[in-house]
């Protein structure tokens, strides 16, 4: 039996694990609250709640990383860096001689803006962001560590996630939705289910030997304006568009400012080439079309 143990149990690990993995596999996976590890244990995920100073709860990550075949880790990097490897990391060095595929998900953010250009896997890094810049410490920690202790370290740079759940619908329904308009910006996105996709074909077809690592981005074929987004999402319901808003004039949260500071369009070209992977959902078009479906 195959084990999966995944480091942060969330939106996307949930999208791969356990439904996307054939018999013979054990699913184990991290969560930070008690209600959250019971629905996991509901989905059939061996639940755990990490980070905890339960002596109980750190015995049972010991034991689980010690039959751990899998790794997946989506927790992401805090001020004091990467999380995993600040309080799991001698554990995973002791315990996880049966690791042998590691995934690290990191984010796109890692190449900071480039104008509308392109980027691919082999750009240098240049974040422009705080979280960028925490990202990218976080893949070179990671690859340092991997080729320490002999681990196949595989990292997922992912553009911005949608799916079930995650669709601009809700606010265009209730007229809450603004097109903030920009000159120039475009943003890459992937369907979560292609995220699993990709994920699963890793997996399967491990690129990267003992000590290296190998590098993916993730997102589907079309960078686009948000406002396009947006403005497709109201033509699918029947609604008119919402209204447009000035970048310059609009009311947003730091963060969601922040995403604006960065335009560029990512090549997945390696993730088709070397994975043999067919998006289910090459743009937004056919995903939110398929999220609207789903609905009923």
């Amino acid at each position: 039996m195959q084990t999966l143990l995944t480091l942060g149990h969330g939106y996307t690990a949930a999208a791969l694990a356990p439904r996307r993995l054939a018999d013979g596999w054990r699913v184990i996976g991290t969560t930070r609250r008690a209600e959250k590890a019971a629905a996991m244990r509901g989905a059939g995920v061996e639940a755990l709640l990490w980070p905890s100073e339960d002596a109980g709860e750190r015995a049972a990550l010991a034991e689980a990383l010690g039959e751990t075949s899998h790794l997946l880790v989506s927790a992401g990097p805090g001020e004091a860096g990467d999380p995993v490897l600040a309080d799991l990391g001698p554990l995973i060095a002791e315990r996880g001689r049966r690791i042998a595929w590691v995934g690290y998900l990191s984010t796109t953010g890692v190449y900071g803006d480039r104008a509308g250009g392109w980027v691919d896997e082999t750009d240098p890094l240049d974040p422009g962001t705080a979280r960028g810049r925490a990202r990218v410490a976080a893949e070179e920690a990671w690859t340092a560590f991997a080729a320490e202790h002999g681990l196949a370290l595989h990292i997922f740079r992912l553009a911005g996630i949608y799916g079930p759940g995650r669709g601009p619908f809700a606010k265009v329904r209730a007229g809450t939705a603004r097109r903030i308009v920009k000159s120039g910006q475009v943003f890459s996105r992937i369907h979560v289910e292609d995220i699993a996709t990709v994920l699963e074909a890793s997996i399967a077809r491990p690129e990267a030997a003992p000590g290296g690592s190998a590098v993916y981005n993730v997102c589907d074929d079309e960078a686009a304006p948000p406002q396009d987004v947006l403005a497709h999402a109201a033509a699918l319901l029947g609604l008119p568009p919402p209204p447009e808003q000035a970048f310059e004039e609009a009311e947003m949260s730091p963060m969601a400012r922040s995403f604006y500071a960065e335009s560029k369009r990512v090549s997945n070209r390696r993730m088709k080439e070397r994975l043999g992977v067919e998006l289910r959902f090459p743009t937004y078009r056919e995903g939110l079309a398929a999220l609207l479906a789903a609905e009923g």
